[in-house]
């Protein structure tokens, strides 16, 4: 009969060091006796060890997809020194901040010491690790090869999340410029219309057609401003709804966003170089085109390329070369194009996907730079479009007076 798998938890202690000297800290291990065993070995004397207390409110940090990334460095660096798997976990779990992922590295290492295959036991948190990452675990494990694996895999989840930030950075900009405007005019007409409103009141005189324009209008705000925050508020609410609950309007939003000036753009490219990255490490990987394709149409972000790489694999599958599918897809960059046909008939597909994903990661990064460099004078333009209308309007009626008097 197998011995039962001893699971690890987490312990602080209190004790002394050699020279003395009072220290504590937290250390994981399967029971109470080996923790005491442990310290001993690192020449500490413990006073007091016991379990560390389940925090009241919950207390982990949200475990982000960069998280899980580090992990997989981290494991893949250890077996490739030749650490064993579980003590690679043991290793990590030491070194871990956030209590939500150090949970979740000791059960997937209580898993894997009870018998359970790596793969099986990723495969039992779907929330973090998804049907690819445990795919391509799985064919590492049965190739005898997971530490080369692992590699290939945190180079991907590393190249994917910083691709996700430049995208994320690209479309800061443009949000940051329409709140900003928003909240500078929203502040103008309420705060600082109605000042000068009071002066003009003792003119006796009409005010310009502008002026009364925006006088009017600081009115409304002044009275209907919680409608309009609310409306602002609700709309955003209800559009995150629609686009998390509706498949439709997730795929609608999905079309006509890589149609926008500039941002379109870049979310295009980066569809493109998530296509060649996925697909380039699946199928160096061993998995089957057909069966790497149905994993790529997934990741690649975007409705518009999710359907035509279905497409593409039901084209493959029947027998079509991988370029000639993308091509007749037509919304695949030329040198994409051509740089898989070279892949197919070099047969070094999964070397020519890596320089796609490079390429258009390369084309991503420069134009987020360039957005960046283009956003800032387009801040102050709009801003003094904005600010400057508003002043204009509001000294009008000053300088009306001024040439009457002269």
């Amino acid at each position: 009969m197998a011995e039962k798998a001893q699971k690890l938890e987490s312990y602080i202690w209190e004790g002394k060091d050699r020279r003395g000297n009072k220290s504590k800290g937290e250390l994981t291990g399967s029971n109470l006796a080996l923790v005491k065993a442990q310290l001993r070995k690192q020449g500490i004397i413990p006073n007091k060890v016991k379990k560390k207390p389940k925090p009241l409110f919950g207390g982990s940090k949200k475990i982000t997809p960069f998280d899980i990334a580090m992990l997989t460095r981290q494991l893949a660096t250890m077996m490739k020194a030749g650490v064993p798997l579980v003590q690679s976990f043991d290793i990590v779990t030491d070194g871990l901040e956030n209590k939500g992922l150090q949970d979740l590295v000791m059960a997937i290492r209580n898993d894997i010491s009870s018998g359970t295959s790596f793969a099986g036991a990723l495969r039992k948190h779907p929330k973090h690790f998804d049907n690819l990452y445990c795919n391509l675990v799985d064919s590492g494990e049965k190739a005898g090869a997971l530490e080369k694996m692992l590699d290939r895999i945190a180079t991907y989840l590393e190249k994917t999340e910083l691709l996700k930030k430049k995208v994320k950075k690209a479309m800061t900009y443009p949000i940051a410029v329409v709140v900003v405007a928003i909240v500078v005019t929203a502040i103008l007409l309420v705060k600082v219309v109605p000042q000068f409103e009071s002066l003009f009141q003792g003119f006796g005189a009409e005010l310009p057609v502008f002026t009364q324009m925006v006088v009017r209008l600081s009115e409304w705000m002044q009275t209907w401003w919680f409608v309009v925050l609310l409306g602002i508020v609700g709309t955003i609410f209800l559009f995150k709804e629609a686009n998390r609950r509706s498949q439709k309007f997730s795929d609608f939003v999905d079309k006509y966003v890589l149609k926008l000036p500039v941002v379109g753009e870049i979310l295009d490219k980066s569809a493109v170089a998530k296509f060649g990255r996925v697909l380039s490490t699946t199928f160096a990987a061993g998995v089957p085109l057909v069966d790497a394709l149905d994993s790529v149409a997934g990741a690649t972000g975007n409705a518009v390329y999710r359907d035509a790489i279905q497409r593409i694999k039901n084209d493959v599958s029947s027998g079509t070369q991988l370029q000639a599918s993308m091509r007749e897809q037509d919304i695949f960059p030329v040198m994409a194009v051509q740089l898989t046909a070279i892949g197919e008939e070099s047969g070094n597909l999964d070397e020519m996907l890596e320089k796609v994903a490079e390429h258009y990661e390369g084309v991503v990064d420069d134009m987020v730079d360039n957005l960046t460099a283009l956003m800032e004078p387009m801040i102050m333009s709009v801003l003094g479009v904005l600010v400057g209308g508003l002043i204009i309007a509001m000294y009008l009626p000053i300088f009306q007076m001024g040439q009457v008097v002269g």
